[in-house]
C-alpha cells in the first residue's frame, strides 16, 4: 500500500508540523496517554466515513519520529478498535517526509496491510478490500498532510 501528496510548506517547517501530529489529538482522538514507545490516537477510516458499516473507528499507534537532515520518517500502526477489530485490516507503515523543490515537502505513506478472516479474507483482498484499503489510505495521507501543514504554521503571538 501507498500514497503520497505534495504539500505547500518547505521542508524544515513540514518536519516540525509531522512531529507534531501524534500528540496533537488531531485525529478526534480521546486519549493522549502513551502506549509503550507508540503513542495512542483514534480516528475514523473508510472511503466513506460517515456510511455506517463502511468506516471503523482504528487505533493509530505513532512511533518517534526518525529525522536525517533529508528526510523524517514516522511509523505507525492501525488496526481496528473494539469488539469486531479482528474483522478489519491491520496496516503497518511509515510515513516519510521528504523536500519537493525549494518551498514544498512531499509526503508519502508506504506499508502493508494483513487483510482479516485467513484464506477468505485475502480471496476478499483480491477482489475489493484492496481497492477500498487504498482509497482509505490515500484519504489518511492527504489527513495527515493538512495537519502537518497547519501544524508547521509558526505560533500566533497573543
Amino acid at each position: 500500500m501507498s500514497a503520497e501528496t505534495v504539500l505547500d510548506v518547505g521542508f524544515a517547517p513540514a518536519r516540525r508540523g509531522l512531529a507534531a501530529v501524534p500528540g496533537d489529538g488531531w485525529l478526534v482522538s480521546a486519549s493522549g496517554e502513551a502506549y509503550g514507545e507508540w503513542g495512542k490516537s483514534l480516528a475514523r477510516v473508510g472511503p466513506l466515513s460517515s456510511v455506517r458499516g463502511i468506516s471503523r473507528l482504528v487505533e493509530v499507534r505513532f512511533a518517534e519520529l526518525t529525522t536525517c537532515p533529508r528526510w523524517a520518517a514516522l511509523s505507525l500502526r492501525w488496526e481496528a478498535a473494539g469488539a469486531g477489530g479482528g474483522l478489519f485490516p491491520v496496516l503497518d507503515a511509515d510515513l516519510t517526509l521528504a523536500p519537493y523543490g525549494e518551498s514544498a515537502s512531499l509526503l508519502a505513506l508506504a506499508g502493508v496491510y494483513r487483510p482479516p478472516l485467513g484464506v477468505v479474507g485475502a480471496a476478499l483482498d483480491r477482489v475489493v478490500l484492496r481497492r477500498a484499503a487504498q482509497a482509505t489510505i490515500g484519504g489518511f495521507v492527504t489527513r495527515v498532510g493538512e495537519a502537518v501543514v497547519k501544524l508547521s504554521a509558526p505560533a500566533q503571538a497573543v
